[in-house]
């Protein structure tokens, strides 16, 4: 039985780091289903203070595309947890710096009483793929 892994983002343009991501996340099951959820322009706007180069629908167009991942999904505008807890992953994989509200969504998934596994990725050349350092994403 594949286990279902849920990873989190803006993924605004696909580079090696992001590629990395997908990697290390499936790398958490013997058997992984990885469903990547894409951020919603709203929210990359209210978290980030600036737009997105492409608009969700396109962004989601590019992680699709990807052979890495299995499923791709829209994120809410206002519920984080719908998706989760339709998805139902047994993982949720955290990018390095994704720090926004982990203390928020751990506290909310022992309310749903839910033993979903968090886990921390690591970073890859953060120095060099990071969209806000690249000039094209």
């Amino acid at each position: 039985m594949k286990t279902k892994i849920m990873l989190f983002g803006t993924f605004d343009g696909i580079h090696k780091g992001h590629l990395n991501l997908f990697k290390q996340a499936r790398k958490l099951a013997k058997e992984p289903f990885l469903v990547v959820l894409i951020a919603r322009d709203k929210n990359v706007f209210r978290i980030k203070k600036k737009k997105t180069i492409y608009i969700e629908k396109e962004r989601m167009k590019l992680v699709k595309k990807c052979i890495l991942v299995d499923k791709v999904i829209l994120g809410s505008v206002d519920n984080y947890l719908v998706n989760i807890l339709k998805e139902k992953p047994a993982i949720i994989a955290l990018g390095y710096d994704q720090k926004v509200y982990v203390k928020e969504l751990k506290k909310d998934l022992k309310n749903k009483k839910t033993d979903i596994k968090i886990v921390r990725l690591k970073s890859y050349k953060k120095n060099i793929y990071k969209n806000s350092l690249l000039s094209i994403s």
